[in-house]
């Protein structure tokens, strides 16, 4: 998923266990959930952090952004 689409995920899980009524066994799934989409969103915003730390400028006044370790 990405970062945009876990965040979305995320509003959701927040907003079903806002409401009343909601069963033990489906809070504690949605719970369960909301952490893994929260680790993978900090984990994009993380390596997003790392790209921007990387932004070199060149001679010439232009930027560059090295690939960070793993990518293509």
């Amino acid at each position: 998923m990405t970062f945009e689409e876990n965040l979305a995920r995320l509003q959701e899980i927040v907003g079903t266990l806002e409401q009343d009524g909601l069963e033990l066994d489906q809070a504690l799934r949605l719970f369960e959930e909301g952490v893994v989409r929260l680790r993978e969103a900090s984990t994009e915003l993380s390596r997003a952090e790392a790209q921007v730390k990387l932004l070199v400028e060149r001679t010439d006044g232009t930027f560059a952004l090295p690939a960070l370790e793993g990518e293509p």
